[in-house]
């Protein structure tokens, strides 16, 4: 008896913290079966951010891949005169971490108390090139994430602010859709400075704009 077998695929469930991650399925981990897990929980880290705290800084070493697995944040650009640009939101499931020049392109900070998976960057590009149907499977995200982004160029440079308001508001109901929570009511976990933020208009007008909404 080869006493360096792994368990069986039912014990699936006991792989720390993979094997017992609400969010695997909807992940670039799901392209992974469950007897490959185990190689998976051999590299990743978990990881705790607080509301508002950093979770990477643009312009520093990308040394790190992640993926939420609770909470929500939001990927940033900050202009030259300091003002904000929110870019995007990230939910459970999603990945981030991409460099540009082996750089972080973006910040991203906490809006809720976070939950992550952290991955060194060589140990998960060495897992793909063991397993390249996580490769496939990032490709498939990177072409969401895409599709989003066009949505975004539509939202801010043609619609009204109610509008894009009421576009925002859409998107948080299918996100939420997405993971398991019913359409309506929308859960909102941003301030109305961040979705201002995000949708290139005032504090001030967002906040009239939900109250148009409301009336």
């Amino acid at each position: 008896m080869n006493s360096d077998a792994k368990p069986a695929v039912e014990a699936v469930a006991g792989i720390r913290p993979c094997g017992a991650c609400p969010v695997r399925g909807l992940a670039v981990c799901g392209a992974l079966a469950p007897d490959e897990l185990y190689a998976l929980a051999e590299i990743v880290h978990e990881m705790h951010r607080v509301h508002r705290q950093v979770v990477i800084v643009e312009g520093d070493e990308a040394d790190s891949f992640y993926i939420v697995t609770s909470g929500v944040a939001s990927v940033e650009k900050l202009l030259a005169d300091g003002r904000r640009q929110i870019v995007g939101f990230l939910y459970p499931s999603d990945f981030f971490g991409l460099a540009v020049d082996g750089c972080y392109a973006y910040n991203v900070t906490a809006v809720t108390n976070l939950s992550l998976c952290h991955f060194e960057r060589e140990r998960f590009l060495a897992l793909i090139d063991r397993f390249p149907k996580l490769e496939h499977r990032l490709l498939g995200m990177a072409s969401n994430e895409l599709a989003a982004s066009q949505e975004q160029m539509l939202v801010l440079g043609r619609k009204t602010a109610l509008e894009k308001v009421a576009s925002f508001l859409f998107m948080l109901s299918e996100r939420g859709r997405r993971l398991g929570r019913p359409r309506s009511p929308v859960w909102v976990p941003m301030t109305r400075g961040d979705i201002g933020d995000y949708l290139g208009v005032t504090t001030e007008t967002t906040s009239r704009m939900f109250t148009l909404l409301k009336k």
